[in-house]
This record gives C-alpha cells, structure tokens and sequence, in this order.
C-alpha cells in the first residue's frame, strides 16, 4: 500500500483487530509490547525508543515519569517503522506527537479532561479535528474511538471473548476493533498510535506525584 506522501504504508493499517500484548515485568521500565493478531501471531511490535540508561534509573528510583519526554515507535513484522509517537514532558494533560514510518507528522492525541471520563482529541497535522477517543468508565479501560462527526469507528478495550487465551491475559492486553471500513489514512495512524499509547497515557502515570 502506498500512502498520500508516496511512503509505504504497513498492513498493520488495514487490519481491523489487533492486540496489544505487553510482557509482564515486576518494574516497568522500557515499554515492549507484541502486536498480534487474533490468532496469537504476532505481526508487529511496539518498543519504547531514546531511553538512556541515567533516564532508567530515575524512572526506577523516583516516580518522575510524567515529567520526563517519552517515544514509542510501532514495527510491523518486517521490521519497518509504521508510527512514532512522542509525549513530551507534562504536568497533568497528556500530548502525543504523531509521526509517520519517515518522520512526517500526522497529527496530534490530546488529553482534554483529568476528571471524570477521560477525553482524548485527535488532530491532523495542520490542528483539524479528526475525531476523538471517549473512555467509557472512570478507571479509562474501555475506550470508543470516533470521527469528526461523532461516529464510532473504533474501539480499545481490555477484556474480550473468543481470541487465543492462551496467549493473551487481561492484566496489560488492549483490543484494538476497527468497526468502519474507508477510515481515512490520517485517522487510521491515529487510531493505531492511540491503541500504543493508552497504556504510556495513563497506567504509567499513576504512579504520578508519587
């Protein structure tokens, strides 16, 4: 598939279920999740990049890590880079920086609310609102993903039915459905960047003020 720039655009972006399954660590230091489909089989992999060893240290001996600038970059199975999302430092709300497999931006994940149901506000690069993730329930493990005009096109959610359970456990395991078909290209990287980012938002921030 070739994108609007001309890039290659990974078949990670036309699969419509996909989870993300994370390797249980006693301390989670650096980010490492597989990328599977329903099956089991893996098909990409998503791994935290730009981690100095002094910057594992703190994140190990303090509970700094919301003030510290993160980057998750998403591999399919041949080993290309699809997505690259960046949250810089922050004091409360969540940005995500979105960028394409070459580096182009593609837009933006914004953290709207701290209370109540968390809202996230998805823009293209030029700050056009795309649509938005919605957590369903306070605790923000199930989410709804929908365009501009407030149609679902997406879900994230943390439990489900009928995949490989052998493989898969519900501690850190997120479900991304796509339930539209034609999503366009910019929300499609979005869509996946905020299935990669959910756990970075706002499980490993709740070690926060510590």
């Amino acid at each position: 598939m070739v994108g609007r720039r001309g890039g290659f655009v990974s078949d990670l972006l036309a699969r419509d279920k996909l989870v993300f399954n994370q390797k249980a660590k006693i301390i989670e230091m650096n980010i490492d999740f597989a990328i599977r489909d329903p099956e089991g089989e893996e098909v990409g992999r998503i791994r935290q990049e730009g981690q100095s060893k002094l910057k594992k240290f703190a994140r190990l001996v303090t509970s700094l890590d919301q003030f510290m600038t993160h980057t998750l970059a998403v591999y399919d199975s041949q080993g290309a880079k699809v997505i690259e999302l960046t949250r810089p430092a922050k004091i409360f709300k969540s940005t995500f920086v979105v960028n394409d497999g070459v580096g182009n931006e593609v837009g933006r994940i914004v953290q709207q609310n701290m209370i109540g149901k968390i809202r996230f506000g998805l823009t293209d690069s030029q700050g056009q609102e795309l649509g938005s993730i919605n957590a369903e329930n306070w605790r923000a493990w199930n989410f709804s993903i929908r365009d501009a005009s407030g149609s679902e096109v997406a879900r994230i959610t943390k439990t489900w039915e009928g995949l490989a359970k052998t493989v898969f456990t519900t501690a850190d395991d997120y479900l991304l459905e796509v339930s539209r078909q034609n999503v366009p290209i910019a929300l499609r990287q979005l869509i996946l960047a905020s299935a990669a980012g959910v756990d970075l938002a706002l499980k490993q921030d709740a070690r926060g003020l510590g």
